[in-house]
């Protein structure tokens, strides 16, 4: 009996098993794959690694990625604590966060599924995580389509950025008269 019992997957394995089969899977730089947990919000983040990260931050490196089954899926606590944003399990962390050495931006992206965007409120829960980090910050919030966006449009603060992964090329900049200008392959008549 102890021999069969032995050569049985555990109740645990099965489940594991299980949620592998559906898990959201993301190709990461470096050969890495990744297996989020099954569910919207974690889709959406897989959108944002596969088609944000590449269009408009491409040599970020990615140093937080949180799953709804396990917060701290990816950490670089070390890379963190230098650009001034200490990791803590019990902080209100942003869902993914880019360095862009070059620059020296910090990318705090929102994905919003269930929770909000990046609000004036959320924004001051995170200049407050960010108060010790010299740093530039750039926040995005994500939505899986324009209809989802449309639910929060009224809610996002300025000087944040919006992205929405089913027009992923494109960008909508909450920044006032910043980005004022033409077109740049415009011709004049």
């Amino acid at each position: 009996m102890a021999d069969f019992q032995g050569r049985q997957p555990t109740l645990l394995a099965r489940y594991q098993k299980a949620r592998r089969k559906h898990a959201v899977e993301v190709d990461l730089p470096e050969g890495i794959k990744a297996f989020l947990s099954p569910g919207a919000h974690n889709e959406l983040q897989a959108s944002v690694l596969r088609d944000f990260w590449p269009n408009f931050v491409p040599k970020a490196k990615l140093l937080y990625l949180g799953d709804t089954a396990k917060r701290d899926w990816h950490v670089d606590a070390m890379m963190l604590a230098q650009v001034g944003l200490p990791y803590s399990a019990h902080d209100k962390f942003p869902d993914l966060v880019f360095w862009l050495e070059d620059r020296e931006w910090l990318v705090l992206v929102e994905a919003v599924t269930s929770h909000g965007p990046v609000s004036p409120k959320r924004r001051a829960e995170l200049e407050d995580l960010l108060k010790d980090s010299p740093h530039h910050r750039v926040y995005v919030t994500a939505f899986a389509s324009r209809k989802a966006f449309k639910q929060h449009m009224d809610e996002i603060a300025w000087e944040t950025e919006v992205w929405v992964a089913e027009v992923p090329d494109h960008m909508i900049h909450y920044n006032g008269p910043k980005f004022l200008a033409p077109f740049p392959d415009e011709e004049m008549p």
